[in-house]
């Protein structure tokens, strides 16, 4: 499906949005209440990642399909490797299939793990025969995925003598892991992270315990985009959000203050305000631990005549597309003066922006929503807008009750 988008009339907005559970959270506490039945979880994600993760869970035999959803390729890998008797081959689109996960396949089998290659070693669809895993030490390089250490770490506590993690080199993305760490620690798992070794002990059954998804700061980066390209005043209130969140993207709080934003908490919700029109004409940041927001930024950038230079991407190259390539491309159609390496991004300032252009998407939810703030500045089509339902499937009717002109094409 394609839309045409152009801003609200007025740019002076407010509102209140409820968004969906975080996606990030909501994998990992469904793969532990399949470990542990007697967890439940409350504000679960809607979006087809948790939806085909949930769907995966159940299965013990046969062909697990994951489509586009690299969590869940990378946390079912490890689940099935330690769910004794099961026998599946998990796959997923065609992109899946390129992004590589030897890594952590390697570390798997190093642990005792039945996994096998059926295409192209190094890439899914694998073979799994889930066994029980005895060995409990093995070690990654620090740089890569967060979710190839999750996996590791969310199975760890069902193993019979646990799980010591050693991160070779300098450690990235390290709220995803503390995400993780914390949702163990909140279900009474004893884990340990000092230094670049980190410790989880066995644990056989849990207490009954109910888990609390708190919604998607990543969901929220879109929201941000639109309060910092609108006009002074402007408020828009989020729930469910809280100020010890466990995910790292929350650093947009921080982050958006350069772009005349400020965030204030309430119960359970927070208010995006528009407060002054930053003069700042270039920024920098290093978005090593919370690399899913580098598109609003650049986005959000080039909306507002800044000039940047984000660093701390190199894992934008192995999502649902190669991300630095798409913004280069996609940016460059609306008029952007912008380089790319296979690490980082920069944007020069610039004052025209061409309008009418069609955003491709790359079946890549981000791309979509990332863009879609841009509308209040010039109008705008988003091809293959409906990949969105991948961590946010309401978020085309949100951005109509803020009085955009969505209209399908």
């Amino acid at each position: 499906m394609k839309l045409h988008l152009s801003g609200p009339e007025n740019n002076l907005l407010k509102d209140t949005i409820k968004i969906t559970g975080s996606k990030s959270e909501s994998n990992r506490s469904l793969l532990l209440s399949a470990l542990y039945p007697g967890i439940k979880i409350e504000n679960l994600s809607n979006s087809d990642d948790a939806q085909v993760m949930e769907a995966g869970l159940t299965k013990r035999e046969g062909t697990v399909d994951i489509h586009h959803a690299g969590t869940a390729m990378r946390f079912l890998t490890g689940y099935f490797a330690a769910l004794e008797g099961s026998d599946v081959v998990l796959t997923g689109s065609k992109r899946m299939t390129e992004r590589p996960i030897k890594i952590l396949v390697d570390a798997l089998n190093e642990l005792g793990a039945n996994i096998s290659y059926e295409k192209e070693v190094g890439y899914p669809p694998l073979r799994i025969k889930g066994k029980k895993l005895s060995k409990n030490r093995v070690s990654l390089p620090a740089n890569i995925s967060s979710q190839y250490i999750s996996s590791l770490l969310l199975i760890a506590p069902s193993l019979e003598n646990g799980l010591e993690l050693e991160l070779v080199g300098k450690i990235t993305s390290v709220p995803y892991i503390n995400m993780t760490l914390g949702l163990l620690n909140e279900i009474e798992i004893e884990t340990s992270f000092q230094g670049n070794t980190i410790s989880v002990k066995p644990k056989a059954s849990v207490n009954p315990v109910t888990l609390v998804v708190e919604s998607d700061w990543s969901s929220a980066s879109y929201f941000y985009g639109i309060v910092a390209l609108s006009e002074v005043g402007t408020e828009i209130t989020l729930s469910a959000y809280k100020k010890n969140s466990l995910q790292g993207d929350s650093v947009l709080q921080e982050i958006y203050t350069d772009f005349g934003v400020e965030t204030s908490f309430g119960e359970n919700r927070i208010t995006l305000k528009k407060v002054s029109n930053n003069p700042t004409s270039f920024i920098e940041f290093d978005l090593a631990n919370a690399p899913d927001i580098a598109q609003t930024i650049a986005v959000t950038c080039f909306g507002m005549g800044i000039g940047c230079h984000l660093t701390g991407l190199h894992t934008l190259k192995i999502k649902e597309t190669d991300r630095l390539e798409a913004l280069n491309t996609e940016l460059t159609k609306l008029g952007a003066d912008i380089s790319v390496t296979d690490k980082t991004l920069t944007l020069g300032t610039s004052t025209l922006m061409n309008s009418d252009v069609a955003i491709d998407t790359y079946n890549d939810h981000r791309m979509a929503m990332a863009f879609a703030p841009l509308a209040l500045r010039t109008s705008l089509v988003i091809n293959d807008a409906m990949v969105v339902t991948k961590s946010y499937p309401d978020f085309w009717y949100d951005l109509q009750k803020l009085h955009f002109k969505v209209r399908e094409l």
